[in-house]
């Protein structure tokens, strides 16, 4: 994409330490939940990330969000590493980058008010608001998210759990942040109402211009929102390339495996399409294998997987990056649906 990126992750390390004892603790190990993450993010653009639970998804919005501190490597917003921001600084970066929270139900107070929870960043934020105007903006920001203004004095347990995301939707788009960080933002839903948040986020994205960094774990949600996708295993990306380049032409074996299991509606596409079945559990992050992290799994390790860690660039027969030895395209079969 043309321009600058707002958004610049530069080999983003993560370790969390563990200890034993408890007079005096000293360090036996780490957990590493984020090992070396790097990626662009421009204005107007959604990056979905996605893997298995457990992966690092969720430390890296944390990360994004300046509420963890990494250990090593940078968060630049607009050029300027949020990392080394402390104070008065950082309460002003954090108006730009917003987040929805995954459970809409745990992520609204009940004792507060509708228009308490979606005015409450501006008793953060008073610059942003006049206190006299704030009850019209909060009834203004129900109705960008489809919600009646009326419903400004009502308890979120009057609202259905579609309903109360959308709550949390007009609270993260109260500051008119440059980003949000969407954790997992529709599946505590059902189904039938997962389509219709997802399509008021491409609406908003739109309307206010928003850059997204949509963390999931199911591929077919975020192929209808993102740009781009990265996929995580273990704390590292193995593999990055837009919406198109993921799934239609997947080069890394853990993205295939990952495809495979996404639900085909047509029965002529789940008969055609070879179903990938990874055998053993995911390594523990406190002690991943060397080299390759997803050799253990892999149906295509070989010595070197062991030996070497596959770098994350492009490989022979495609243009996107991906951290595979031995990575080759492979055609996706379709169930037939657009996007």
């Amino acid at each position: 994409m043309a321009g600058e990126p707002i958004l610049q992750v530069q080999d983003l390390v993560k370790h969390f330490p563990l200890t034993l004892g408890v007079l005096y603790k000293r360090q036996i190990g780490s957990i590493q939940a984020v090992d070396g993450v790097s990626f662009d993010l421009h204005q107007g653009e959604t990056l979905g990330v996605v893997g298995e639970s457990g992966c690092g998804k969720s430390t890296l919005a944390k990360l994004i969000m300046a509420l963890e501190r990494p250990t090593s490597g940078n968060v630049l917003f607009k050029g300027e590493d949020i990392a080394k921001l402390r104070g008065k600084a950082l309460k002003a970066m954090r108006r730009n980058i917003q987040i929805i929270l995954q459970d809409p139900y745990t992520s609204l107070n009940p004792r507060m008010t509708v228009g308490d929870i979606v005015g409450e960043p501006y008793e953060i934020h008073p610059e942003v608001a006049p206190r006299g105007d704030r009850r019209r903006r909060v009834q203004e920001l129900l109705e960008v998210v489809g919600l009646s203004p009326d419903h400004i004095n009502r308890y979120p347990h009057q609202f259905s759990g579609g309903q109360r995301q959308r709550i949390g939707i007009a609270r993260g788009l109260a500051l008119r942040p440059d980003i949000i960080v969407c954790d997992e933002p529709v599946s505590a839903l059902d189904v039938s109402i997962q389509a219709q948040v997802i399509n008021l986020l491409e609406s908003l994205q739109n309307e206010f211009n928003l850059s997204y960094v949509v963390i999931a774990h199911d591929l077919s949600v975020v192929r209808h929102i993102a740009d781009r996708v990265a996929v995580m295993y273990l704390g590292k990306i193995v593999e990055l390339g837009t919406d198109r380049e993921i799934y239609d032409s997947p080069t890394h074996p853990y993205t295939q495996a990952l495809l495979s299991a996404v639900p085909v509606p047509n029965p002529e596409g789940r008969e055609a399409r070879e179903r990938i079945i990874l055998e053993g559990d995911v390594p523990s992050p406190a002690d991943p294998p060397s080299g390759c992290r997803f050799r253990t799994r892999c149906w295509k390790a070989e010595a070197i997987c062991a030996e070497e860690e596959p770098p994350l660039k492009p490989r022979q027969g495609s243009d996107h990056p991906s951290a595979c030895h031995f990575a080759e395209v492979k055609d996706v079969v379709h169930s037939g649906e657009s996007g």
